[in-house]
């Protein structure tokens, strides 16, 4: 299938790219490369463009013979969301409607979201599933949910075959060492570990230590990125058939804040430098996925579940794109 990866130099949307070239779709990423990386779109792969840009994207579709859209070009820092609603606001919805309508103009008809679990704010019962509230708390998982409000109105209205999949916390690197984690500024707790041991950022703040947990601090579900890139191959090849319009992307295992420092240290042989400070408002104890029927209807299986294995591939993408 040829596939349009909209964000496609980003994150999880390179390696995504990677992960469908391997299972022989013919993958194009476009991308203003605004928090994206050249250097990680396979060669001749990248179209740079963007999604206020209608009329280019539709042009894109049609000469290109897109049969798919991947969208992972959201804006994703929960704090700057609070500090500047109207960039998330444009970038997340206004330019979202955009890509739809150029996709309408050119007849293209499946799309897959990347969407989060933010859409669901606080938890009122955790593990999580499909039916739990969706009540974001901040203006982030709010964009979030109302773009899977708006796939439901283009679904009924034009025709359009939809699939929203809600991360909870991407990690890892690729395991052939192709692709990892690269945001600026990094905000994700695993690569801002490595990154401080690596002497390449300060010591990593620990936003509570006096939570209701085992150990005091946030319990998180954290997912390899391989097996993000592969549920979105899943939710493609089944968005035809499928009556569901949205998963929950997950382990089902949660790992704390401490737990991920403790293997950081395991892992590297290095002492993690730390700050413990007060918590940051909107931080809940405990997330994570009840990932049933992403396994039921998808076929999908998270793999790389160990959270050692995943501190593991990042280490070793860190260590060679960073040195030490």
């Amino acid at each position: 299938m040829r596939v349009l990866v909209v964000g496609g130099a980003g994150y999880i949307g390179g390696s995504t790219m990677r992960v469908l070239a391997a299972a022989g779709h013919e993958a194009v990423a476009y991308d203003n490369l605004s928090r994206g990386h050249r250097e990680t779109v396979p060669a001749g792969s990248l179209i740079e463009g963007d999604l206020g840009d209608l009329k280019k994207m539709a042009e894109i579709l049609r000469s290109r013979r897109i049969e798919a859209v991947m969208h992972f070009a959201a804006y994703a820092y929960v704090g700057e969301s609070v500090e500047a609603p109207s960039m998330y606001w444009q970038n997340n919805v206004a330019a979202t409607l955009n890509l739809l309508d150029a996709m309408r103009e050119a007849g293209v008809r499946k799309f897959v979201f990347s969407s989060s679990c933010a859409t669901f704010g606080n938890p009122v019962k955790v593990p999580m599933d499909e039916t739990h509230p969706q009540n974001p708390i901040s203006p982030y998982g709010w964009t979030k949910m109302v773009v899977e409000r708006i796939l439901e109105h283009y679904g009924t209205a034009y025709g359009l075959r939809h699939m929203s999949l809600r991360y909870f916390n991407a990690a890892g690197a690729l395991p052939d060492g192709s692709h990892g984690e690269d945001h600026d500024p990094e905000s994700h707790l695993i690569p801002r570990v490595l990154l401080a041991i690596l002497g390449r950022l300060p010591p990593v703040p620990i936003f509570g230590t006096d939570y209701p947990t085992p150990d005091g601090t946030c319990i998180r579900d954290y997912v390899h990125v391989q097996d993000l890139a592969e549920a979105h191959i899943r939710a493609l090849e089944r968005i035809e058939t499928l009556p569901l319009h949205a998963y929950n992307l997950g382990t089902g295992t949660g790992t704390s804040v401490k737990e991920i420092l403790d293997v950081a240290e395991r892992v590297t042989g290095k002492r993690v430098p730390i700050e413990p400070g007060p918590r940051r408002a909107g931080d809940p104890p405990r997330l994570v996925a009840a990932n049933a029927r992403a396994r039921t209807d998808l076929g999908w299986t998270p793999r790389i579940t160990d959270i050692r294995a995943i501190v593991e591939s990042a280490w070793a993408w860190h260590r060679r794109r960073h040195g030490g």
